[in-house]
């Protein structure tokens, strides 16, 4: 069987947003990179040489930005997470994927301007096995709190600090 492609439904800005994404994910091991675009044919429900699809790949994952119309839009209902190592990795990716028109959300939940949604997390458990229930409430009680996650700050939940 050959791997999955995740297939991603644009109305009519498929090029752009796959050369979005290729250009924030480029510095993840593996790299990001366009492999391929095909233009509607004549005859199409676009015009002939319109953007039909453009493959692109990032870090190995395959995904394709189809122009499929408006008949469809993104929803909560499908993000991707872009698990980070640390606070700087967090910053970078949040800011990458907000620019130029994105919205933020809770929980390090975002939409970036073509309205898909991104988690970008610790690449660890927020909530840890070890902790008390206690301990794991007041992480909550930070983690709702946040739009973009705050290491330092679940780390103070964590040992009840005031800050």
């Amino acid at each position: 069987m050959s791997p999955f492609t995740t297939c991603l439904w644009f109305d009519g800005n498929a090029a752009e947003a796959a050369e979005f994404y290729v250009s924030v994910f480029a510095d993840l091991p593996g790299g990001a990179r366009i492999t391929g675009t095909e233009h509607y044919p004549e005859g199409g429900h676009l015009p002939a040489g319109t953007v039909l699809t453009v493959n692109f790949e990032i870090a190995g994952q395959r995904f394709l930005a189809l122009n499929g119309g408006p008949v469809f839009s993104f929803s909560e209902a499908v993000s991707l997470q872009v698990p980070c190592r640390d606070q700087a990795e967090i910053d970078h990716y949040w800011a990458a994927l907000l620019a130029d028109g994105g919205q933020e959300s809770q929980c390090g939940w975002l939409k970036d301007r073509f309205g898909f949604s991104w988690q970008v997390v610790p690449d660890g458990p927020i909530f840890r096995a070890e902790d008390s229930p206690e301990t794991n409430a007041r992480v909550n009680t930070a983690l709702m709190a946040m739009r973009k996650i705050d290491l330092a700050a679940l780390d103070a939940a964590r040992r009840g600090d005031d800050a």
